[in-house]
Formats: structure tokens, C-alpha cells, sequence
């Protein structure tokens, strides 16, 4: 007999052999009809795989998250399955989970089309109606090698003969007739998945992401729990396509992009008027917390990076270009190393050690708080490149705090504070907390790096912030904290950061001078509002939908007049706005009133003044708001002063 304990602390026995399935029936006949797989012992398994003895044992449902998980794996499968029923001279690679769904890479002379879509569906449909066991068999690495070989389907036996050691088993998933490569775990049957799948997309994609093997056909698409979920699903994305940052940037004149300087933005006066009030904004905010503004090169010599470790690191999403070498007598020692090498710097934090450095610290002098809205580039594969979202050449709101190691939690919460009114302030009060992890590719020692994992999670506790671990996650040189932070349409992104690093400051050699007298390397706090300007300002205009709060946007109001009597009065009053501090223009076109209400209507300008010969006569104005059909008749001075404070940004309004 093996022993299982359940969730709930009870404690059951079971005949040996006994799979998760057993102990789910055991508990009732619900249970048992809703359970797609298990936890054993933490690690989720296949619903019917055998016990190998006494364990924990956590029924999985369609509705926990591991649940969805497994849903898109098996629809990925069903996904496969169909592809070859149809077209049997394709061969399958690999088809992963992604967010929101799954995709499957495809090697086929003949490209598919998405008019294949509705075909592949209707069969991946028969499949589930077929509810095929989803039985998982165990295979010695050469025979499946030799199996898979002799079927046709060599990428499959070169993910086996890749990644698979010597001597160890390999595991397949048969549904029906047919089979894949795969760790599991799986639903019992294909029964079991819901139709509640679309295939959305096609796109190219190299053989292991190298350009130099062959190109596949990527195959995307979405699958979820019920069809509630999926018509949901499909809601946000048509919304999301209406909100492109990309879409409504043209429509309203705000950016562009040219092949010319690819991943990098061309501000038009509208996007810049947008970018100078956040760059203002954050200015009074890290002004009133007590950060000193600093600015440093573009350009840096490459022993530079080699001393910080980026070299090493992340030279490969670095811009270098060659250098003539100074003479000693015009510059100074000639550094060691690639000296013939310059880079742009893709981040600011090794530069502002070196302000750090330019003279004595004292331990007094802590915490120093240096902030830097710093040009970086990074060399972005180009088809990563996603207008504002992914650029190479960026603007950081970025600092970087120097203090002591009883300082960090003091200076975490202040920075959480500063965070949240930030970003209440621009109606994103949704937001989770991550704390991401060691890398596998990073910089200190292991000692180092329990240190500081260590005293950011305590900072977080003290703070009271609930949060998550993101294991291996972290930033090269140490932990950091993300942000994750949800829209008006319910997506998710991740903007500023936070991170703790005792690694910089040992390589860059920074120290100050101690209470005791002796030297001492101050601990440094990377950390980002915004992120990058581009990124946020993209996030913005897909949360806003273009439609910007009073404060942001561009033009605030735009006097319209009726008729060309009425011009005076309106140039009159728009000066006077514009005077009051109102970013203001005027419609004096020969042009009906409606159409003139319409167009800048769809430039969605917060509020648009119309006068006429009535309005100039009683020097009133009439108010139409974006988004509301009803009109407001206001004296022009009363607009002067409602209309400058509605028209502050939100700390300016807490400030009266």
C-alpha cells in the first residue's frame, strides 16, 4: 500500500500502482470528471501516470493556472496532429506554450495560407470529438533516434540526439495514431480539450533561431478553458488593434520610423510636446525626492566596459565602432585591452560610478541619489524591433542610488513610494511585484549574490509589498524588482524596475570612507520610473487610446470659429488661453462648424471652443468635451482660471 496526503492535511491509502486519477475518484465522482492532470510531490504530472510510492497529491483542474497551461500544450498537439493528417510531407519540430496560447514550427516545401486555417480547425475539432487516449510511453534515446528517423521526421531526431545525454530515456505522447516528442505531462484524452481554440497568425521562423539554418512555418494560435474565455480573449485583441500605439502615433501625428535609422524614433511636435510634459513631470518628481541630475557621454572607450563587465556580458547588443589612439601627451595613458574600440553606452549605470568616484565620499554624504534621462542604444535584432515598445536608440528616466547596507530598505520603500504616486498618477494603479533572481549568466560570486537577493527580499517584507519570485530573471550584476502593471484593457506590462547590485560597485572600484575610518564599497541601486520614454509613451497612447488626459495631451483646447465674424473674438481668445498657460490653436477655416467639431474630434483634442457672433458679443465661450455630446457655455473669464487647473498635471494639482 502507498500513502497519499491530500491538500487538506488527510492522509489516504492506495493499492500500488495507483495513479492521481484513483485518489481524484476516491474524493468524488466530480472531482474525477473535472481532473486533467496532478501535483505530485510540487511536480505536475500526467492524470493516469502511476504513483511511484508514497506522495503529496494535488488534483488539477481546467480552472488553476497550471490547468491552461496544459490546455494550450495538448492544443499545440492537436495542432500537430491535424497539420499532418492533412499535409503528411510536413514535418513537425517544436510547439510551445506561449502567453495566451501556443504555436508549432513547421518544416513544408509549400507554404501554408491562413485560408488553410478553417480546415485545420475542423479537423483539429475531429480530433477531440475522437477523444484518443493521451497515453505516454518511455523510448531508449537511440531507438526513438532510429524511429523518428525512419518515419521522415529527422528535426525530431536531432532534438533527441541534441539535447538528450547518453544512456538516458526519452519520453513520446501518443494520441491515436499518431506521436510527438514530448516531456509531458498531458490531459488524459483529447476529449478533454476544449474547443475553444482559433488559429490566429503564420509568420517564418529559422530552425533554432539561426539565420543560417533552414526557415519554418510558425503556426499560431490561441486556445482556452471555454469559449466564453476565448470570444473575451479575442475582444481585447480587436481592441488592442484599434489602440496600436503604431496606428493611432500616425493618426495623430505624434512619431514615425524610417528604414533609414531603424529602432529609432522620429518625434513630430505633437509626440515631443507629449515627451517634454513627462520628461517635466518625473523631473519634479525625483527634484522633490531628492535626486541630483547628472549627464555623461554617449561614447566610452571599451576597457570601460571590460572594467564593468558589460564587455564580457553584453557586447553583442552593443554599438562599437573603432577609435584612433590618443598620444599620451594629448590624452593621457593609453588604457590596456581593445583601446582601439569605442561603444555607445546601452546603460547609464558604469558612468555614474564614475561621477561617484570623482572625489572623496564620506559615509555622511549617503544616500546619494543620481538621476540622468540618458540617451542609451542597444544593437536589437531587427525583427525584434516593435515601434516604441523596442527600439535601439532609448531615453531612460534612470538614477542610480549610492548608499550603505542599512540604507536599503529605507531606500526601497521610498522608491515604492515615488513608484506608486507615479503611476496612480497616470490612472495605472494595477500593479504586481516580482522578484527576479540570479541569471545563469551573471557577474560575483554566489556569496555575493545570496547577499543580495537576500537584502532586496528583506526590503520587500519590511516594506509590507506581497510579491512573487521570478527565478532567474535577474539582471547580470544583481536581483531586481519588476513591475508589472495592468491596462485599461486588462494586458499586462512591465516598465520600471529596481535593482540591487554589490557587483558594479566592486568592479568600478567605488568606495567611501566609513564612521570607522576605513574604506568601503557603497551598494548601488539601479532603479527606472517610465523605463525608456519611447516604451511608456507607447503604453500610454495604447491605454489612453489617444485620447489623453487634459494634461498630456498635446493641444489642449482649439478655438473654432462660426464665422469669420466671429475670428477676432476667437484669435482673442486663444490668446488669452494661451496666456493662461494652455497649449491652445485656432480653426478660422471656411469650413461648417460640424466638420470643424468632427475633425478635431478625431484628433481627440480635450476640448473644443466654439464662438460665433453670439459667444463674441457676450465674450463667452462654448465648450464641447472630448467623448460627451452636450456643450458648456462659460465666460471666457472663468475659462482662464477652471480651465489652467484643469489642464495641471496631477502633482501640480496637489501642490495647490
Amino acid at each position: 500500500m502507498i500513502k497519499v496526503s491530500l491538500p487538506d492535511g488527510s492522509v489516504r491509502e492506495f493499492e500500488a500502482g495507483a495513479s492521481p486519477f484513483d485518489v481524484a475518484s476516491s474524493i468524488s465522482n466530480s472531482l474525477a470528471k473535472k481532473a486533467i492532470a496532478a501535483r505530485v510531490d510540487g511536480e505536475l504530472r500526467d492524470l493516469m501516470r502511476p504513483l511511484d510510492g508514497d506522495a503529496r497529491v494535488e488534483i488539477v483542474t481546467q480552472k488553476d493556472p497550471e490547468g491552461l497551461e496544459l490546455i494550450r500544450h495538448d492544443a499545440a498537439h492537436v495542432l500537430a496532429q491535424a497539420v499532418q493528417e492533412l499535409y503528411p510531407d510536413t514535418q513537425v519540430t517544436i510547439g510551445p506554450v506561449i502567453d495566451d496560447g501556443f504555436y508549432y514550427d513547421f518544416a513544408r516545401e509549400e507554404p501554408f495560407s491562413t485560408e488553410d486555417f478553417e480546415k485545420i480547425e475542423a479537423k483539429m475539432r475531429a480530433i477531440v470529438d475522437a477523444d484518443y487516449p493521451i497515453v505516454r510511453e518511455v523510448w531508449d534515446k537511440d531507438e526513438a533516434i532510429a524511429m523518428f528517423k525512419q518515419i521522415g521526421e529527422d528535426y525530431k531526431a536531432q532534438i533527441i540526439d541534441d539535447i538528450i545525454p547518453p544512456g538516458e530515456a526519452i519520453t513520446l505522447y501518443r494520441q491515436g495514431d499518431w506521436f510527438d516528442l514530448c516531456r509531458g505531462p498531458h490531459l488524459p484524452s483529447t476529449g478533454k480539450l476544449p474547443k475553444a481554440f482559433k488559429l490566429m497568425k503564420l509568420a517564418g521562423a529559422y530552425w533554432r533561431g539561426d539565420s543560417k539554418n533552414e526557415m519554418l512555418q510558425r503556426m499560431y494560435g490561441t486556445a482556452w478553458a471555454n469559449e466564453k474565455d476565448l470570444k473575451a480573449h479575442l475582444l481585447r485583441l480587436e481592441e488592442a488593434e484599434k489602440r496600436d500605439h503604431r496606428k493611432v502615433g500616425a493618426a495623430l501625428d505624434l512619431f514615425h520610423f524610417q528604414p533609414e535609422a531603424q529602432g529609432s524614433v522620429f518625434w513630430h511636435p505633437k509626440g515631443f510636446m507629449i515627451w517634454r510634459q513627462l520628461e517635466a513631470y518625473i523631473r519634479r518628481q525625483q527634484d522633490a525626492d531628492g535626486y541630483v541630475e547628472v549627464k555623461t557621454p554617449q561614447l566610452l572607450n571599451s576597457v570601460f566596459w571590460e572594467q564593468s563587465g558589460h564587455w564580457s556580458k553584453f557586447r553583442e547588443n552593443m554599438f562599437v565602432v573603432p577609435d584612433e589612439i590618443p598620444s599620451v601627451e594629448d590624452e593621457g595613458p593609453i588604457l590596456t585591452g581593445d583601446s582601439d574600440l569605442m561603444a555607445l553606452k546601452p546603460m547609464n549605470c558604469p558612468a555614474h560610478v564614475q561621477i561617484f568616484k570623482n572625489g572623496q565620499r564620506s559615509y555622511r554624504d549617503l544616500p546619494i541619489r543620481m538621476a540622468e534621462f540618458g540617451c542609451c542604444h542597444r544593437n536589437e535584432a531587427h525583427g525584434a524591433l516593435h515601434g516604441l515598445m523596442r527600439v535601439r536608440q532609448m531615453t531612460q528616466d534612470d538614477a542610480h542610488i549610492f548608499c550603505r547596507e542599512d540604507q536599503i530598505a529605507d531606500e526601497t520603500l521610498r522608491f515604492l513610494k515615488l513608484f506608486e504616486r507615479v503611476y496612480g498618477d497616470f490612472g495605472l494603479s494595477e500593479i504586481s511585484y516580482k522578484l527576479a533572481t540570479r541569471p545563469e549568466t551573471r557577474a560575483g560570486t554566489d556569496e555575493t549574490w545570496d547577499r543580495a537577493e537576500k537584502a532586496l527580499s528583506d526590503a520587500l517584507i519590511a516594506a509590507g509589498m506581497e510579491f512573487e519570485i521570478a527565478a532567474g530573471e535577474g539582471a547580470f550584476y544583481g536581483p531586481k524588482l519588476e513591475f508589472h502593471l495592468t491596462d485599461a484593457i486588462g494586458r499586462t506590462w512591465q516598465c520600471g524596475t529596481f535593482q540591487l547590485d554589490y557587483v558594479l560597485p566592486e568592479r568600478l572600484d567605488a568606495e567611501y570612507t566609513g564612521s570607522d575610518g576605513g574604506k568601503h564599497r557603497p551598494v548601488m541601486l539601479h532603479r527606472a520610473v517610465f523605463g525608456t520614454f519611447e516604451r511608456f509613451m507607447g503604453i500610454l497612447i495604447e491605454n489612453y487610446a489617444g485620447a489623453f488626459p487634459m494634461w498630456l495631451s498635446p493641444v489642449q483646447i482649439v478655438v473654432a470659429a462660426i464665422t469669420d465674424a466671429a475670428n477676432d473674438y476667437a484669435l482673442e481668445a486663444a490668446a488669452a488661453l494661451r496666456k493662461a498657460g494652455l497649449r491652445v490653436e485656432t480653426d478660422l477655416r471656411n469650413e461648417k462648424i460640424n466638420y470643424k467639431v468632427r475633425e478635431h474630434s478625431l484628433q481627440k483634442v480635450p476640448i473644443i471652443a466654439v464662438v460665433g457672433g453670439r459667444e463674441a458679443e457676450e465674450r463667452t465661450l462654448a465648450l464641447r468635451r472630448f467623448g460627451s455630446q452636450g456643450q458648456q457655455m462659460i465666460s471666457l473669464d472663468e475659462a482662464l482660471t477652471s480651465l489652467a487647473d484643469e489642464a495641471l498635471a496631477p502633482d501640480l494639482k496637489r501642490d495647490l
